[in-house]
């Protein structure tokens, strides 16, 4: 069983109000305070004092403050500084410090729920806090600084009536939201008064943190903030500038993102089955591999890093299994590219959405100032879910077709709502998010696109038939250039995406993609095995606009040029009919190293494998063709390579779910054992002591017999089936055959409890 983080700590004496308001109060009051902090459910606490003991240590302190706005996180600010912790603190006194920034009834909205999370308890005549709220808040809150002591109110406004106007303005900016200044003249002993920081320092009222630093004490920022101690407090959100687009402009601009982030991915698979780079020492792809694959996609790096942060969070590559492992894409890849657009993008959006990773960080460096690489093992953050969902909830929750005009608007709501999640990160986290989700197609023009709202219920399939909606048709046509570039306006047929990509290169994507014929890219087309007429007959018939001359004369000159020399396998061979063309490539010193070997006027032998020597002969300059045995056309290109691959997140996910936390029924059981517990505690006066950790058999059967006997109840500590402590008050029927039957008065049913599991027993009532 895990370790209670209270059992070692002796509770504060403010806890001791809070165990009496728990074991007082209702059991709607513990479900809610179970409900809104469920690490205080594990392990099940035995009694209301434990549970208040819990409740008040720092850690699961700061986890509850970590979702408070930052209004009441001002509340919990000002109950530090008046002491609540300490003594009692009415609300009529809470609300006069606030200076009129906040009206009773706004701090009693905020009082409420933090008397339900149990960070503030006590009627509104009495309010108190832990003394872990104060260490959880800081050093300075509300931006106030250390007391100085024996300077009272009084005497504080008196002193600042007395500085003069540099001294002032130095205190006035200390003041503000920062008590912290640096400066070069705190060195001890080093204090000129001829500045106000000088003057200030001699007089004692600035207190010095080290050579560089002077902190305000809390008693003049108090007194220059006159009556507002508590400063400039947001009691509301900000109100975000939204634009209204209209929910079909956005749909269609992330339908064009989410076919652009599927052909990115599908270039990945094309280059990687190939040429597979190797994995870093420490693991991750390197940054030159990166940097060629931007160069295929015709992106940025750090388009790139995603697209491969993506791929491998969906199982599309992963590590073989090699001494020298190298990223190489899975079987899934295939499944994957066989998939409609549709969903191909539902698999890597949802994927991404659970990612327990954060690509924002490549390029920065770790504690250990070590570059944090792509797919490297710093990138891995458990919370990334969990901040992606923030984001795009806010997007949610705004009408349809409008968005944020900036991303900063995102950033200020969410600052609001949780000013401590996210830690230093907390706005580049937003600025990520959204920079990704619009390459996903998840959000485009600020706001959320259908498919991404369908995808935040967690239904991939109909994320996917939303998405499906959005894609335009796929068009048959194409608009050849006088240019010799290509026009798809839009999406192609399948077929004939495949026959344009192998004719042409992509040259800008996007809702019309261009592609640009040339000599190269012709020459990959006839390596295929494609012919000149199959070229001419391509363009001619998916052309809506006439076929220019140029391209014609660039198909068939390429076409006679390409295929002259013939290789095939002797190892491998070389021919071609028109000798002298083999003499000048047999009297090339820098082929001497192919072995080339005259047989016949028109045939040279090789050596070298076909592959080696038609590679060989194209980087000098040549263009030969591998040839078959029956003659035609060989193509060379290897097919892809695939490995098993550990499915999606590389086997790892993120924070668990809600679904792994105790549900409603396990906490209303948890419930009933803590108040088992407290009518024990309150009761108990005849406790069977343990014995080397239990209790002992024989007074255990006594004890439980005579209260069957006597129909008294009885306070069981109890381990269940799955190695669980558990506490119950039973009313005992028999005893016997190593078993205790009873009544279980919480369940309102009859159990039975193998004596071996008991670890303590006591009478509840006599």
């Amino acid at each position: 069983m895990p370790a209670d983080p209270a059992a070692n700590e002796p509770p504060p004496e403010s806890v001791d109000s809070l165990t009496e308001l728990l074991r007082s109060g209702d059991d709607r009051q513990l479900l809610a305070l179970l409900r809104s902090r469920p690490d205080l459910a594990t392990p099940p606490p035995t009694d209301s004092a434990v549970l208040a003991a819990r409740a008040t240590v720092r850690s699961s302190v700061t986890r509850a403050c970590e979702d408070l706005d930052s209004f009441s996180l001002n509340v919990l600010e000002a109950l530090v500084l008046l002491d609540a912790d300490e003594r009692t603190v009415s609300l009529e006194r809470l609300t006069g410090f606030f200076g009129g920034e906040a009206t009773r009834e706004q701090l009693r909205s905020r009082i409420d729920p933090l008397r339900e999370r149990a960070l503030v308890w006590g009627p509104d005549e009495a309010l108190r806090t832990a003394v872990t709220v104060r260490e959880t808040i800081g050093a300075h809150p509300a931006g106030l600084g250390a007391e100085l002591g024996g300077l009272s109110e009084q005497r504080a406004r008196e002193v600042l009536a007395e500085l003069d106007d540099e001294e002032l303005g130095v205190v006035t900016k200390l003041a503000g939201a920062s008590p912290i200044g640096r400066t070069g003249q705190a060195k001890p002993g080093a204090e000129r008064s001829d500045t106000p920081i000088g003057r200030l320092l001699l007089r004692g009222l600035l207190l010095r943190r080290d050579e560089n630093t002077v902190e305000l004490p809390r008693e003049l920022g108090l007194a220059a903030r006159g009556d507002r101690p508590m400063g400039n407090v947001a009691t509301a959100e900000p109100v975000p500038e939204l634009d209204e687009h209209g929910q079909q402009r956005i749909d269609g601009t992330a339908a064009g993102e989410a076919l652009e982030l599927n052909r990115h991915v599908e270039l990945l698979l094309e280059s990687w089955g190939q040429e597979p780079p190797d994995v870093l020492r420490s693991g991750g792809v390197g940054v030159r591999d990166i940097r060629e694959l931007a160069r295929k996609l015709g992106s940025d790096e750090t388009r790139a890093a995603l697209v491969v942060e993506l791929a491998a969070g969906t199982g599309l590559v992963d590590t073989s299994p090699e001494e020298d492992p190298q990223w190489v894409p899975t079987v899934q890849a295939d499944v994957w590219l066989a998939a409609s657009p549709e969903h191909r993008w539902a698999l890597l959006a949802g994927s991404w959405l659970e990612l327990p990773r954060l690509p924002g960080l490549i390029g920065s460096r770790d504690a250990r100032d070590r570059l944090l690489g792509t797919l490297s093992e710093g990138l891995r953050r458990s919370s990334a879910p969990r901040d992606r969902r923030r984001v795009l909830e806010l997007l949610d929750e705004q009408p349809g077709g409008w968005g944020f005009r900036r991303d900063d608007g995102v950033a200020a709501v969410l600052a609001w709502r949780a000013p401590r999640r996210g830690g230093s990160m907390r706005d580049e986290l937003v600025t990520w998010t959204l920079r990704e989700a619009r390459a996903l197609g998840i959000v485009a023009l600020g706001g959320l696109s259908s498919a991404g709202r369908a995808l935040l219920t967690g239904d991939e399939s109909a994320a996917a038939g939303v998405m499906a909606s959005a894609i335009p048709e796929p068009v048959d046509h194409v608009l050849v250039q006088a240019d010799l570039t290509v026009v798809a306006p839009g999406r192609l047929e399948p077929e004939l995406a495949a026959e344009l990509n192998l004719a042409a290169d992509v040259e800008s994507a996007g809702s019309a993609t261009v592609y640009r014929v040339n000599e190269s890219s012709v020459r990959r087309a006839l390596d295929a095995g494609r012919s000149s007429e199959q070229l001419r007959e391509l363009f001619e018939q998916r052309s809506r606009t006439p076929v220019p001359q140029g391209l014609t004369y660039l198909i068939d000159d390429t076409a006679r040029r390409h295929g002259k020399l013939r290789a095939g396998t002797a190892s491998s061979f070389l021919r071609c009919e028109d000798p002298v063309v083999l003499t000048e490539v047999l009297g090339k010193q820098r082929l001497a190293h192919l072995g080339l070997r005259r047989i016949a006027p028109t045939v040279l032998i090789s050596p070298l494998p076909l592959e080696q020597l038609v590679d060989e002969l194209r980087g000098n300059g040549y263009a030969p063709v591998a040839e078959s045995t029956d003659g035609g056309v060989l193509d060379l290109s290897r097919g892809p390579q695939r490995i098993k691959g550990r499915g999606r997140y590389g086997g790892a996910r993120g924070e668990p779910s809600n679904s792994a936390r105790p549900d409603e029924q396990q906490l209303t059981e948890r419930v009933r054992t803590l108040r088992a517990g407290d009518q024990a505690a309150a009761t108990r006066g005849n406790t069977i002591a343990p014995e080397r950790g239990r209790p002992s058999a024989n007074a255990t059967l006594e004890l439980l017999r005579e209260a069957a006997r006597q129909s008294h109840s009885v306070w069981l500590g109890f381990v269940d089936a799955q190695g669980g402590a558990t506490q119950r008050i039973v009313r005992p029927v028999s005893v016997g055959g190593g078993v205790l039957q009873g009544f279980d008065s919480a369940r309102g049913e009859l159990g039975d409890f193998p004596l071996h599991r008991i670890t303590s027993v006591a009478v509840v009532d006599q």
